[in-house]
């Protein structure tokens, strides 16, 4: 008897504590999982960073476009501090009003970072070369980023130093800083490559006036001191053996209406101007016709080749001839919509573009509309009698 209730209780204590092994076990394994599923949960919160909810509530009781800023700037909405009260509280010293300080920051959210003391230093540097605080207010409404892109007021100071040192004008300065603002916050090495460069070509061309040809070079083409030299050089090998150009040809070429073309893409100076070429080779025109409508108007060389054949067309549909084209090369600044509205408009006032004058398609709205009226007035008295 004994010996059967001993294996009894084995029995039990083996079936016993395998029971209690599986419930133990099956404890620990879901028990796992849940620390694991936990755990997961807590990496993934840890690498997307919360919104700052307080910046939210200041940015919309502010008018901002959070959407728009969102889009433009999302690091920004995860940072811990901003300060987008001193930001408004400078700029409404300033003369700015509440809707475009709302439109600065949408459009350009990173000017929440800047501190009170850097927008000061950078204001008054700004200053040295804008007249009035209304001017400034006015370039950040533009194009906010000219101002807030960087906040190093050294690298500022240093570059304005050195253009003023070069011979630029305040003039011309306010000029880069409206249509280039980067030229500011390249670093001091790279303007100054830059304008060495200028002043090699202009000794190179026979010219003895580095200072006055930086200026006249940089006035025209504000663009260029963000550009690199090897661009540069590339377009000005481009212009002098494309046409054949002597130095002093060269020289005012670049000095006037072509020195836009020297910070265009090399390639895409090359792609345009071999468009224009075949378009007018194929409407009856020599090599030599078409060179002389390219340097008497540089700026055709921007119109792509879609834009650039689409308006020869256009005009060519509407009975103009190519050569009426080529002495008149400004009508193509026109739009394909402008161009349409008026010839018909010419047109039904009894104006015969194919014998007179067309140049009157690339003036200005006003100066168009008040010939308009006269031909229409005469028009109207011819019917009349």
């Amino acid at each position: 008897m004994a010996p059967r209730n001993l294996l009894y209780m084995r029995s039990n204590f083996f079936f016993g504590s395998r029971c209690w092994m599986i419930r133990f076990s099956t404890e620990i394994l879901f028990k796992s999982v849940s620390f694991r599923l936990f755990g997961r949960k807590c990496d993934n919160a840890g690498s997307e960073p919360l919104e700052n909810e307080e910046l939210l509530n200041n940015l919309l009781t502010m008018g901002v476009d959070v959407d728009m800023a969102k889009k433009r700037q999302p690091g920004v909405f995860n940072r811990t501090s901003t300060n987008e009260q001193d930001l408004k509280t400078f700029l409404l010293s300033k003369g700015a009003s509440k809707e475009v300080i709302a439109s600065i920051i949408s459009r350009y959210p990173r000017a929440i970072t800047r501190t009170p003391e850097s927008l000061s230093n950078r204001w008054d540097l700004w200053r040295r070369i804008v007249t009035s605080d209304l001017e400034i207010v006015n370039i950040l409404e533009r194009s906010p980023e000219s101002f807030f892109r960087s906040d190093n007021n050294l690298n500022l100071e240093n570059n304005i130093e050195f253009l003023y040192s070069v011979g630029l004008t305040r003039k011309c300065l306010c000029r880069l800083l409206t249509n280039a603002p980067r030229t500011f916050s390249k670093s001091l090495d790279l303007n100054k490559q830059m304008v060495e460069f200028l002043q090699e070509v202009c000794l190179s061309l026979g010219h003895n006036d580095p200072t006055d040809f930086v200026r006249k070079i940089i006035f025209k083409n504000p663009f260029i001191l963000i550009q690199s030299t090897k661009r540069v050089k590339t377009n000005l090998e481009f212009l002098q053996s494309t046409f054949s150009l002597n130095s002093e040809e060269l020289l005012v070429l670049i000095c006037g209406s072509g020195a836009k073309i020297l910070d265009l893409s090399n390639d895409c100076t090359k792609r345009n101007y071999t468009n224009i070429k075949e378009k007018l080779f194929s409407l009856g025109c020599v090599a030599e016709e078409i060179q002389k409508f390219v340097l008497s108007y540089p700026d055709v060389i921007f119109l792509g080749e879609n834009k650039f054949n689409d308006k020869i067309d256009c005009l060519i549909e509407e009975k103009i001839s190519i050569s009426q084209i080529i002495e008149n090369p400004r009508i193509l600044d026109s739009s394909i919509s402008t161009l349409k509205s008026r010839i018909k408009e010419l047109v039904n006032a009894g104006y015969k573009l194919n014998t007179a004058n067309i140049s009157l398609l690339s003036w200005s709205q006003k100066r168009y509309n008040a010939k308009l009226k006269k031909l229409n007035i005469g028009q109207n008295l011819v019917v009349g009698n």
